[in-house]
């Protein structure tokens, strides 16, 4: 398995993190009802198998639940595993001993003494200054309670900002968590993606899939229909699927050459990009092995550039 370090000097890590935002969530996805606790042990389980020891949480993930339910399956392994956890900056955390506080809580959940990577969720921090906020991270750093820090949802000049506080300390900014795939290009063109790698900063790749949109399930002739938020989504009306026709009929091309899922295609190509790695949701030990399916192989220069070509459109 080949690996890749965050950042300039952080943790090194699989190319492929898998994403537990579903992991205990009732409110945007269907725990309890359609998958429980037995599915994601499963999952978990195939992960490890498949060679991935990245995941991806965050606080506010089925309200700890996601956490939780992560240092159950630990325990069950003895298998060196990365976690990625993450700050919500909500408006009554004001002081530094609240972001302290925060990642208590979260290593007690967790059952953890570190982890791998602590992110802030959103760059809106209130009546908190990034300097206090920033300073915070830097100082659990020191304490030995967060190996690598990161951002999500963060602009260039939002980045740079946390990158040159840290930078004080003699800290690197390790990670800016955004959307990015094929159908989500902007980050190419807001310059987010220059400054990342101008700072030395890995882009975390949040919905790689466009919410499922790249695997091909969906088309205009029918087949699956999409569930929850996404049936308002007008990306999943018959106008949208038309518009993304072109690329996704180029990833089953290309799927067909490589014995590759669309889905994988589309991984590959923004593992491609070099210092991106890739968040895979999964519910099941079935969607973390096909989302492992987009490793260890490569799509050559032109098929990437091939690609780049007809998702243009997605570039703003």
């Amino acid at each position: 398995m080949e690996t890749i370090t965050l950042g300039q000097s952080g943790p090194v890590v699989t190319p492929l993190c898998i994403g537990t935002w579903a992991w205990g969530d009732r409110l945007f996805w269907n725990y309890g009802k359609e998958y429980g606790p037995q599915e994601l042990q499963a999952a978990f389980a195939a992960s490890l198998e498949a060679g991935i020891t990245f995941f991806d949480t965050a606080e506010v993930y089925g309200f700890g639940l996601s956490e939780e339910l992560i240092a159950q399956f630990l325990q069950k392994t003895t298998q060196k595993v990365n976690i990625a956890t993450k700050y919500g900056p909500f408006p009554w955390r004001i002081t530094a001993q609240s972001v302290a506080d925060a990642l208590t809580e979260s290593l007690k959940r967790l059952q953890v003494p570190k982890v791998a990577l602590y992110q802030v969720h959103w760059p809106f921090t209130f009546l908190m200054s990034q300097e206090t906020l920033m300073n915070a991270l830097a100082d659990e750093v020191e304490r030995g309670r967060i190996e690598a820090v990161g951002v999500s949802n963060y602009s260039a000049q939002q980045m740079r900002e946390a990158h040159q506080i840290l930078a004080r300390r003699g800290i690197p900014l390790a990670v800016n968590q955004v959307r990015y795939s094929l159908l989500s290009r902007q980050i190419e063109s807001n310059g987010i993606l220059n400054t990342a790698r101008e700072l030395g900063v890995t882009i975390l790749a949040y919905s790689p899939l466009a919410q499922g949109l790249l695997t091909g399930k969906y088309t205009i002739a029918g087949g699956s229909n999409p569930s929850g938020a996404r049936k308002l989504d007008s990306r999943f009306s018959k106008e949208g699927l038309q518009k993304i026709e072109p690329v996704v009929s180029l990833l089953r091309q290309f799927g067909e050459k490589y014995g590759r899922t669309p889905a994988q295609v589309a991984l590959n190509w923004l593992i491609a990009q070099g210092n991106v790695i890739p968040i895979a949701g999964a519910k099941t030990a079935q969607q973390v092995r096909d989302n492992a399916g987009a490793l260890g192989w490569r799509l050559t220069d032109d098929e990437i550039a091939h690609l780049e070509e007809v998702s243009r459109p997605w570039l703003n």
